[in-house]
């Protein structure tokens, strides 16, 4: 089979080099060795690597050049059948989030067709200590507002999705597919905050569209540079208030009647199988424990290079791992 030629042309800040010996490839970027896959062994395949210095973001651009592409083909066509099963799973996953958390009465608690005042009454309670600054303004003695009184089980719950879902901001306005996405990130992001994976579900499927390459990447909005540049202080901020929250579900209100850990524990279990919005909140969790590993494996380049190691390994570790990417996101590739 005649050999087929890939020309590999990766972008590099800085000057970082990489470097064809034999058959591995060293690239300085990241401090280690790529071996040559096994396929390309087969196929025949010789990689060429051309440097070039170019501000902005680090985009691998890959090509072919005729001679034995049959190979190089059918791994394309493979790939892109596997993003398009990946896709239809992902917007199968969308309509049945929708219809079974909002829509249909099987699941627990009342559909938003049929929300009870009660339910309304909660969630508002809920918003109004987001991030507990209420409450703990009322403990320190400022009581310009009252914080609603709830149980800490259900405040602990709603503050947790919410301080993860916060720290996702970074992660998506950083992300090196989102100029598939053709709307508003910031929109995005925010009706996220409120109705979480409602919105999230569909960009991870829209985010593996092939590039356009009509259009140029997109200038960074204000609030997306906002939320990278200080990057590390919503780490910082949604990963204490998570913590916070798990703190506050077993031990908050402790002058109010709210029972032991393990009255608390019981509370929890009631809630989630009587309310809906705490039982959508297990369902955005356990989604969110796939899509941040999903983001973040597809972003370690955004990464500061020391740091890369640490962060692929955290990636799996909820709400940890997305506290390490602000922590460590490379600010000046990011500018």
């Amino acid at each position: 089979m005649p050999a087929a030629t890939l020309l590999c042309t990766k972008t590099f800040i800085y000057g970082n080099q990489s470097v064809i010996h034999g058959r591995q490839e060293y690239n300085s970027a990241f401090g280690r060795n790529v071996k040559l896959s096994e396929t390309s062994s087969r196929l025949g395949l010789k990689l060429k690597v051309k440097k070039s210095i170019q501000l902005g973001r680090r985009r691998p651009v890959f090509t072919t050049r005729a001679g034995g592409g049959d190979g190089v083909d059918s791994v394309i066509e493979r790939d892109d059948k596997l993003r398009k099963l990946t896709q239809a799973i992902l917007w199968n996953a969308e309509g049945v989030y929708v219809l079974w958390l909002f829509l249909l009465p099987y699941a627990p608690g009342d559909p938003v067709w049929a929300i009870s005042s009660e339910t309304v009454n909660d969630l508002v309670g809920l918003s109004l200590n987001f991030f507990f600054i209420l409450p703990l303004l009322n403990a320190g003695g400022i009581h310009l507002i009252e914080a609603p009184v709830l149980h800490p089980m259900s405040e602990g719950l709603f503050n947790f999705v919410i301080g993860w879902t916060f720290m996702f901001a970074p992660l998506l306005f950083s992300d090196r597919r989102r100029d598939r996405f053709k709307g508003s990130l910031d929109f995005l992001w925010g009706f996220q905050m409120f109705l979480t994976n409602t919105f999230l579900i569909p960009y991870m499927a829209i985010r593996l569209n092939k590039g356009d390459s009509e259009y140029p990447p997109r200038a960074t909005s204000q609030l997306g540079s906002i939320m990278t540049r200080g990057a590390s202080v919503v780490g910082l901020v949604g990963g204490a208030a998570c913590l916070l929250s798990t703190f506050w579900a077993f031990y908050g209100r402790g002058d109010g009647d709210f029972g032991s850990i393990s009255d608390r524990w019981e509370f929890l279990l009631s809630y989630l199988s009587s309310e809906r919005l705490a039982y959508a909140f297990i369902w955005d969790i356990c989604l969110y424990i796939i899509f941040q590993p999903w983001l973040m494996g597809d972003n370690l380049q955004n990464i500061q290079e020391d740091k890369v190691g640490i962060v692929r390994y955290l990636r799996y570790v909820p709400v940890v791992g997305l506290v390490a990417y602000c922590l460590c996101l490379d600010l000046e590739d990011e500018n």
